[in-house]
This record gives structure tokens, sequence and C-alpha cells, in this order.
């Protein structure tokens, strides 16, 4: 079965809809900058790319929207907006044969829940859990349920009607590319007719920085926040924390064309492996991605032959970008020098659970305006990687047959999807 991509939505740290977003990527615009939300003046790393100038009122009932946190807001927006892209959305009639497949971040904490915390059980500056069953504690009963992993995925899903197969999917940064892979085979499998998907996240807060800084995964550049994401530059010391959401719009390719509908490009293929090396490192050899990449071809009926861009998870940490290049130079073999590479990180940042479906959608738009986007702040490859043929310096027109997009997350979770062109 052929799937079609009918529909795109994007909230990101460098535009807040799909065509805003696409235009600062192609013209490399940075996202990255001083932390805005709360005071992380505290911490080794005081940048990061924020969603900016959103607005959190208006696309949803007020009602629902008190049960939303900042990155499902960020999810409604990006759903909303590639279900009007794409011209369709349930109804009554049809609402059982759609289905909803969201790559969903980590429980946090904002910065007001936490000064709660502080307040009331710290006030001396020593922690005292007791307090939290004090009556005077101000209790939010709506806060456990709106930090679950699958509440974005019930918000959604009220939301726009959807009343068929559903899942929420958690592997760190693989998770939004690992959501649309699950659809594509719930679709291929003919339990529903179309899917929204996609992936949304907002880690930009005390909780979430505070553990990337320890980890040390996250780049100190803070004077010069427009070039510290720059993957698989020999220069490159960390990752830039990010946020927002990424949507798309499945349909079964006659159903698309019955209906007249854009196609922006077919969902061939998907692949996904656990590499087990490290909790935060993939395997220096490629392994684990090396399988994710292999499967995705195979899933698709395509070969390295038929790749002409690449959308790299490409991080800007040490071992990430290596263990990449290592795989990407395995499958592609002789055609690496002929593929285009970009990562678009270089501009937008990690957006962890967000990434895959935020990154899916730069190839689906890339393969419907035959261009790959620059991989910004890239300039020294690592000894050994000068094959790897990165776009630099403008993106760069090509007719692109067919893209992959990598998607790596910690704990050793690989996802590559393969896109084709219509």
């Amino acid at each position: 079965m052929r799937i079609a991509i009918t529909g795109i939505g994007l909230v990101t740290p460098v535009g807040n809809d799909r065509e805003s977003t696409w235009s600062s990527l192609l013209e490399g615009r940075p996202g990255p900058g001083p932390i805005t939300t709360f005071d992380a003046s505290g911490f080794t790393t005081r940048i990061g790319a924020e969603v900016k100038g959103f607005d959190f009122e208006g696309m949803a009932p007020r009602k629902l929207l008190k049960q939303a946190s900042r990155c499902h807001r960020f999810a409604l927006a990006a759903a909303g907006e590639a279900l009007s892209d794409a011209g369709i959305r349930p109804d009554p009639a049809t609402a059982h044969r759609w289905g909803l497949s969201v790559g969903a971040g980590m429980m946090s904490i904002s910065v007001e829940e936490l000064d709660v915390v502080r307040q009331y059980c710290a006030p001396e500056g020593s922690f005292d859990a007791t307090r939290m069953a004090a009556s005077e504690y101000p209790v939010d009963p709506v806060y456990f349920c709106r930090t679950q992993c699958n509440a974005g995925l019930a918000l959604l899903a009220h939301h726009f009607g959807i009343r068929g197969y559903s899942s929420a999917v958690h592997t760190a940064c693989a998770s939004g590319g690992q959501a649309i892979g699950t659809a594509l085979k719930v679709m291929r499998r003919g339990l529903v007719d179309r899917m929204l998907v996609g992936g949304f996240d907002s880690m930009l807060n005390p909780i979430g920085l505070s553990s990337f800084c320890l980890l040390g995964a996250l780049s100190t550049d803070n004077d010069e926040p427009w070039r510290a994401s720059r993957p698989f530059d020999v220069t490159r010391n960390g990752f830039v924390l990010g946020e927002g959401a990424g949507f798309l719009v499945l349909e079964r390719w006659e159903d698309a064309l019955a209906r007249g509908a854009e196609i922006y490009a077919e969902l061939a293929g998907d692949g996904n492996s656990l590499s087990c090396y490290r909790i935060t490192d993939s395997p220096p050899d490629g392994d684990g991605p090396i399988q994710a990449i292999r499967q995705s071809l195979a899933s698709a009926g395509l070969g390295p032959e038929d790749i002409d861009y690449v959308n790299a998870h490409g991080t800007s940490t040490q071992m990430n970008d290596q263990s990449e290049c290592a795989a990407l130079k395995v499958v592609l073999g002789e055609r690496l020098p002929e593929v285009s590479v970009s990562s678009t990180k270089g501009c937008m940042g990690h957006l962890i659970a967000a990434a895959g479906a935020v990154e899916a959608a730069v190839c689906a738009l890339a393969i419907r305006d035959g261009i790959a986007p620059v991989s910004a702040n890239f300039k020294t490859p690592d000894p050994g990687n000068e094959s790897l043929n990165m776009v630099t310096g403008t993106s760069h027109r090509l007719r692109i047959r067919a893209a992959l997009s990598n998607s790596l997350g910690f704990g050793g979770s690989n996802s590559c999807l393969t896109f084709r062109q219509p």
C-alpha cells in the first residue's frame, strides 16, 4: 500500500507555521538565543532554541487549554495546520477510520509549579517532603494527568474527533520518527484510512536544562548562540535544546488522488532498532543506525542508489555525529559523495521528541520544492569524514527522488524514515 503525505503543520524555533519554518531553514536563519522563559543564569548553558511570539490562545476551547502544557499547545497548533493544509479532517462518519500516532516528550515541571514546591517544601533551603501533605499545600489535581506521556494524545484525539487507532511513542529523540513509522505500519495493515501523526516536546525548563547540563550534552557557547549548534563540524561541543511540534496528515494513495489532494511526498519506508551501547551515546561503528537505515530502505523497496538527500539526526555532539557518519558510510558506500546531507538542527536546535516529526516534514518539503536545506554552521569535517557531502553555504537545488530522515535517541533507540518523490 502506498501512503501519501497531504498535510503539514509546524511550530518551531524558526517559525510558528509550515512556510515560515521552511523559509527560515532554506535561508539558514538561526533559532537559538538566550533563554527567556525562566532565569537560566545559574546554569552552565544559558541558551536554547525557543518558540517565539506564539499565540497560546484561540487554538482550542479554554477548558481544553487548561489541561494543555506548553508543548501540548504547540501540538494543537501544528496538528490543526496540518489538517487545514490537507483540506480534510475527521467527521462523525469517518472518525473511526482516522488514526493518531504521536511522539511525546518526558514528564516535566514548569517554572511556576517548581516554585510552588520550593515555597512550601524548601522555604529555608532544605527540602521537606512531608510539607506536601499539609492542608495548606496548593494541590493541583490536574498536574499529574497533564504531564503523562499520553496526555497530549488524549487532547488531540478529543479536540479533532479521532476515534480510530491511537498511540503515544516515547523513545527519547527517536520518538517523532518512530511514531510516524508506527503510523505507516498501521495503515499498511488496513486498520485506518487516514492518520494524523507527529511529535511535540518542550524540555526548556529548569529540570530539563539541568539534566542535559549534568550529562554534558549541551553546548556552552553562551556568547554565540547562533553558531552553538554545528552538526558534524570538528569544533562541535554539544547540542542546543529546543522545543516545538510537527504534524503530518497521511492518506491512502488512491484516496488522496480521488479527492485531488496535493501530495508532498510518499511515506515509503520505516526502520528502527535499539543499539544497547550506552545510555547517551550511539555505537562508534554505527551498528544500530545501520540496522534502522537498511530496514527503512527495504521497507520502501529502495536501495542506496535511489537516495539523493539525507536529513541527518546530526545533534552536534561528538559521539552521535561520529556514529551517524559511520552508518552512512556503510549503508551508502560508494554513493556517499553523491548524496546531499544536512542537519537542520544547526538552525532549529534539538527538539527532542518532536525532532523526528519536524525533520520528516522537512524531507517532504525538500522533495516538494527540489531543494536540500543548508546545514548551518558546518565548516570543517572530522578527519576521515571528508567524503560526507554536506549542504554548506546555502541551500542546494536538486531533484530529490528519495530521501532519508534519521533520528537516533538517548537510550539507543534508532529510527529511519524513507520518503519518495510522488
